[in-house]
């Protein structure tokens, strides 16, 4: 009896009893996929290693387009932007719901006051704050993802703000104003538009250069890519597409972009050395949004019309086998300490 009563003793000096929260913590912590399915109202929730949907959580309003997650990967955030589309007639979402991915849940609400279609949320680590574009209102709003109240607005002077890109170091964002057919610059610290670039009579999306040198947005009205110079403020050239773009990410090592070309659905590559499309990949039906995985080695790109994430492996230029999503996969979101290099996900 003593020597059994010793090993337990020796092993609970091992293994302390925060141990178990910790090791619970770092269950928390593992890596999933996030996808916005507008049509079904829910958020998917995919292992990355098996490329499997784990769950679908019900967000409870109609309906998410978008979703960003904390840090930590613990909770996601939904933006219930309403049934419509951008500029177009339909209900106006006023809240954004926040989801604990570890239990399934919807565990929080940010309550915007009134309808102002909330559409691209990014959680902001250098001011440890949610910016959500609200379009109906002309701004971008700052929430306390802690508190979930509202700390303030940034004006963005131009209706249909609709997507939001933010600078590596916090301190300047960039808007699509769709409709305008501009790109609002916004200074996030003092929280006031620094100027208004004009691009086209209407654009889509917009993405930041990984040395936040360059904004891209894809012009609606022609197969073209507007290249923004954020130093000098101003458009600095169009890059011909093959057909006419929507989402765009950037690669981790800054030499390419990535381009969804929706009605054929492809996705562009261009060289950012030369401003020249450098090849096209085939992936799904009407490839909309695309997320480059924290390590670099990976590509995800939504395709609303398949009901599937497509997966290219960025070190081949191969597009693997798709994964099933929910009715209109669209937004996308990592959540979760990023992979190693060695990690073959």
């Amino acid at each position: 009896m003593w020597p059994c009563f010793a090993v337990f003793v020796t092993c609970l000096m091992t293994f302390p009893p925060d141990s178990f929260a910790q090791a619970r913590s770092r269950a928390r912590l593992e890596s999933v996929l996030l996808v916005a399915n507008q049509a079904d109202h829910t958020l998917s929730i995919i292992n990355p290693a098996t490329a499997k949907q784990i769950a679908a959580v019900s967000e409870g309003g109609t309906t998410g387009h978008e979703v960003a997650a904390s840090p930590d990967g613990r909770t996601a955030y939904v933006p219930i932007y309403g049934d419509s589309g951008v500029g177009k007639p339909g209900s106006d979402g006023r809240n954004m719901v926040v989801i604990d991915i570890a239990t399934r849940k919807v565990i929080g609400n940010v309550d915007l006051g009134h309808g102002v279609r909330p559409h691209c949320v990014i959680y902001d680590r250098n001011s440890d704050l949610l910016y959500v574009t609200t379009e109906l209102d002309q701004t971008v709003t700052a929430v306390d993802p802690h508190t979930l109240k509202v700390v303030g607005v940034i004006p963005t002077t131009q209706a249909e703000s609709h997507m939001l890109a933010i600078s590596h170091d916090g301190r300047l964002g960039y808007t699509a104003n769709v409709g305008p057919g501009t790109i609002s610059m916004l200074d996030m610290t003092a929280r006031k538009t620094i100027t208004v670039i004009p691009i086209s009579p209407t654009i889509q999306r917009v993405s930041i250069s990984n040395d936040d040198s360059m904004v891209f947005t894809a012009d609606q009205t022609k197969p073209q890519l507007a290249v923004i110079d954020t130093s000098a403020i101003k458009l600095k050239a169009w890059v011909p597409l093959p057909a006419i773009g929507y989402g765009t990410a950037s690669t981790k090592d800054g030499h390419w972009l990535l381009v969804a070309l929706p009605s054929v659905n492809k996705v562009a590559v261009i060289d950012l050395g030369t401003l020249k499309v450098a090849r096209t990949i085939d992936v799904g039906h009407g490839p909309a949004e695309i997320l480059v995985r924290p390590d670099g080695l990976v590509a995800y790109v939504s395709c609303p019309n398949g009901n599937q994430v497509a997966v290219i492996d960025l070190g081949q230029w191969k597009v693997e086998a798709p994964i099933s999503a929910g009715e209109y996969a669209d937004g996308l979101g990592w959540a979760g300490t990023p992979p190693t290099k060695s990690t073959k996900y």
